[in-house]
This record gives structure tokens, sequence and C-alpha cells, in this order.
């Protein structure tokens, strides 16, 4: 301290503080299931109560979430498989005249039997700590299914409820004496009933966007499972009406354990070539270049997804059909997700990558600019002609779920190996027009693999991940995504080139045991994973 009259030593300047870094939204990595069947789906062949079915989705597969998602048709059982009272339901008869069985219309026995068995287990404590809600598959007119999901602002209340038996009355041709009079006469009284053509499938989405814009969804399964379903310009046109609720395709279709893989069964003829499964991916997101990306080209939000379309496994010693929720297909979600309605948020923003037999369990995959970095399902700013460094992570685990013997239980303790991952680069044109030659473009001729990946590349970080980085020039707007497997590039029957081959069906043999264990070998030695896209924006200098 100075003497008193003395001169005081100067304080030193201050050095201008740092910015603090861009606050972390609160999130973590989820997994989960967006299409799973239960006994109320009458083609489960009675074998998947509810309780067995979410059994197996959180007690054996260690789910964090799943969607619910029964065919919104006619329903003739219980939770359990037990036949409908007379008194809440509708006879039907074979061509005789014979009644065959009692029958409810779906939205009712959701409304009845799903959702209040959900809410008991979860107050009792059971699966507290899941996220679990009912959505629906619908046949949308002339085209195949949809899972649509209604949650309102309050997830599977009577209001969600009602207004999934709404979507019911008015979206498909059930009778109306299977609805309550008085819901009859005041849905009547405000829209037309709609269920026989494309432009009925564009006036229920509009009929969503009107009334949920926020808490409701409408996701594409197995596109290409049945030829001729969709064109691209329908697909366009199903987006363009809301890109807030149409922003989903199922490209990793379930169903894995019956012999033509996902169920696409259309004749074995090259026109049907893309009404096939492709490492047991549809071809609209499996084709390099394809549908997938001639959307994304535009710069659509439209994200791929794996799910089980859970009804069995197998049954009777004859029928396959598909994994369990959490066996096979898994999405990994990143997320703050505490309810149906923070999920669908999550689901909508898009950090989300797809994978089968978990080749991987983990992904980090960036694009990082001067300006920011973007990952998966955001777009990053960037100028024209700066090094853009793209960082690749991914982990996977010890053991996945292939089992030495279908259904015993007895895993073959196969850990899961990555062959190869490509970085797929394409370009981002803007948007079709309607009515243009653009608008039915199923293609994006710019995309390409900008570089292929191998053991060789990546190292093991201090972190346990296999990890790589490449730098590449800002050229034009464009998107990255991923594509890896646990297949060499030139595989017979498999790969060429790097490129899945159409999946050959399993044929039938004398012996089902036989042929269902082999088509589980078949399953878990084709592996893929998929990562939703990157886009980056550029600006000229």
């Amino acid at each position: 301290m100075p003497f008193f009259g003395a001169p005081a030593t100067p304080t030193p300047p201050v050095a201008p503080a740092e910015p603090p870094p861009p606050a972390a939204k609160p999130g973590r990595w989820t997994v989960g299931d967006l299409h799973i069947h239960t006994i109320q789906s009458e083609d489960t062949q009675q074998v998947s109560t509810l309780d067995q079915v979410l059994a197996l989705a959180f007690d054996r597969f260690g789910l964090d979430w799943a969607a619910l998602s029964n065919h919104l048709r006619e329903s003739s059982y219980d939770n359990d498989g037990n036949a409908l009272p007379p008194e809440i339901s509708f006879p039907r008869f074979d061509s005789n005249g014979n009644p065959l069985r009692r029958v409810m219309a779906f939205s009712l026995a959701m409304a009845k039997y799903e959702v209040p068995r959900i809410k008991a287990l979860q107050a009792s404590g059971k699966y507290a700590d899941k996220t679990i809600f009912s959505s629906f598959e619908w046949d949308m007119p002339t085209h195949d299914h949809g899972n649509v999901g209604i949650l309102t602002d309050n997830p599977m209340s009577d209001a969600a409820l009602k207004a999934v038996s709404q979507f019911e009355y008015l979206f498909t041709n059930r009778d109306p004496v299977m609805f309550p009079a008085d819901d009859v006469a005041a849905w009547s009284a405000k829209d037309a009933r709609a269920s026989s053509t494309h432009e009925d499938v564009l006036k229920a989405i509009a009929w969503l966007k009107k009334n949920y814009p926020d808490t409701s969804y409408l996701q594409i399964n197995h596109p290409s499972r049945n030829v001729g379903k969709y064109t691209i310009a329908q697909l366009r046109e199903m987006n363009d009406a809301a890109p807030n609720i149409v922003f989903s395709l199922e490209g990793m279709v379930g169903n894995q354990m019956e012999g033509n893989r996902g169920g696409y069964v259309s004749a074995d003829i090259p026109a049907n070539l893309p009404s096939r499964t492709y490492g047991g991916v549809d071809y609209l997101v499996a084709k390099l270049g394809g549908s997938w990306d001639a959307l994304l080209s535009e710069g659509r939000r439209i994200w791929n997804v794996a799910d089980s379309d859970y009804h069995f496994t197998t049954s009777k010693g004859l029928f396959g059909s598909g994994y369990a929720p959490g066996e096979y297909a898994k999405n990994h979600l990143w997320g703050d997700i505490k309810d149906p309605k923070s999920l669908l948020a999550a689901f909508r923003a898009g950090k989300l990558f797809a994978v089968n037999g978990d080749l991987i369990d983990a992904l980090d995959f960036k694009v990082q600019s001067t300006k920011a970095t973007g990952e998966m399902g955001s777009e990053v700013a960037a100028s024209q002609g700066e090094d853009l460094k793209i960082t690749i992570r991914f982990k996977s685990p010890e053991r996945n779920n292939f089992e030495y013997q279908l259904g015993s239980g007895v895993y073959a303790n196969v850990k899961p190996v990555v062959d190869h991952v490509d970085l797929i680069a394409g370009d981002v044109t803007g948007p079709e027009t309607p009515g243009t030659p653009g608008y039915s473009r199923a293609v994006n001729p710019s995309t390409r693999v900008l570089k292929r990946f191998t053991r060789s590349d990546w190292k093991l970080d201090a972190e346990g991940y296999f990890s790589v980085s490449y730098t590449v020039k800002a050229g034009n707007n464009q998107y990255f995504r991923l594509r890896g497997t646990n297949l060499g590039t030139d595989v017979p029957d498999e790969t060429s080139n790097g490129e899945p081959l159409p999946d050959a069906a399993t044929p039938d043999g004398t012996d089902p045991i036989r042929r269902f264990n082999t088509i589980n070998a078949r399953n878990y030695a084709d592996l893929w994973f998929y990562s939703n896209p990157i886009f980056v924006k550029v600006a000229a200098l």
C-alpha cells in the first residue's frame, strides 16, 4: 500500500473476458422403436399380449421409449387376447352367415384397453422411467401404411383418444354405427369423410395440421414394399402439405424374420428391383442417389428410421415375422426426452441414427466450419471455399442379440465389427416446383461416396470410440450423411463396389427350424447403419 500522498501504483489493464461457450442443450442418447404391434392387431396370430410386448421391449431388450402402433382396423380382442363382450362390440359373419367374431373400432379398443393398461403399469412403478404412448398404423388410401401419432397437449388423455377416434371415423370406411352417435353428429358437422384417394390422404394430413400442428406425426412405413404404391411426387406432396408432420421414412424396415426380408414379396423380376430390400433396407433409402437423396437435395428435413414392426417372431412352426422391439432394429435418438411430446420434438429435430443388429451403439458425427458445428439433423453455415472438418466417432457393443438357435435365449456372443463407413455427400439445389418435371425427379445425380473409411483409417481414442476426421472444401450447398456395414465392398450376392445388392429370398423347406435359423443367420451376417444428414449452407465470398 503506498504512503499517504504518494502516487498510487497504476492498476494493470484487465484483459477482456472470453465469451462463454454456448450452453449445451440438455439431452441424452436414448433408444426406441416407433412401430410395434400387439394382439389387438389381427395379424399377430394372437400370440403377443400387451404385457408380453412391453416386457420384451423394456425388460429384455432395454429400450427407453416405444410407440405402440396397432392397425387402425376393426379390433377383435382385448390386451390379453380375450374375445370382446357383446355389449360393446359388433358381430362379423362368414360367407355362410355363421358368426366369426365380435369387433369394435380400434380407436375405441385403444381407449378401453391399451391406454388404461399402460397408465396402470406406469402408475404402479412398472416402466415409470420409460416413455410409452399409443399411436396407430393407418391403411392410407391408394398407398401402403403410415404410422400416425396424435398426442395433443396431453398425450393419451381423453381428448387425445377422442382425436384418434375422430381420425378413424373421418379417414377410414369404418361403419358409423361403431362410434357414439353424438360424436358422429359433431364430427360430420365439421368435416366430410374421405378414405379412397391420394387426395384424401392429403386431406387427412391437412386435418392433422389444422388441429394438431405440433403434436402429431405421420411416418411412411416400408414405402417400397408393394409395387407402385407411391410416386416421388406424391411423397413430396405429403411433405409439402405439412413438413412438421410428414418428416420420417421407415427405411430400415421390420418383419426381418420373413423369408423375403421385410415382407417384400413382389415377383422377383427386374422391373420389381425397386420393391426389394437391400441389406434389409428399403430401396428408397438404400439406393445411393435415389429417392431419399432426391428429397434431401431439396433441403427437405426427412429422416430415416429403423423399426421392428413387431407382430411375433415365429408362430406355429410355420410363420415368421420379425424381431422383438429392441432386439434387432434400433433408433438412437438424442434429446431431452421426458414424455411423448418431448420425444416427438427430439424426433423432429433429427439427431438420430438407425441401426440393425447393434452394428454400432454410439455415433458422434459432426461437420465444423469457422462459424459453427453441425450435427445430425442440423444445418451449419460456411463460407465458400473454407475448410470443413468432418469428424466421425463410433462404438460397437461387446455382443449383439444373435442367438445360436433362434428363440433359445443362448447368445452366440458375436461382437459386431464395422468393416467400413461411407461418408456420402450430395448437393442441395433447392425445392422443386409442383407441376414441373423436377417434382417427379427420383434421383440426385450429385450424390457420391466422398470417402470410404476402413479400420486402417480410424484410431481408438481415449473414450473408447473409433475416430477419424476428414477435411473438405465448402463448395455448393450440400449435405453429408453416413452409411456403415460389417460387410466388405465386394461380397458375392451381398455388395458390389460397396453398394448393397437386393436381398434374395430364403426358400421354404421341409424343416422350419432350420429355415428360421437360416433366416436369423442371414440377417445378422448383413448389418448396416445409416445416419441422418447434416446440411451445410454456403455463403458466397
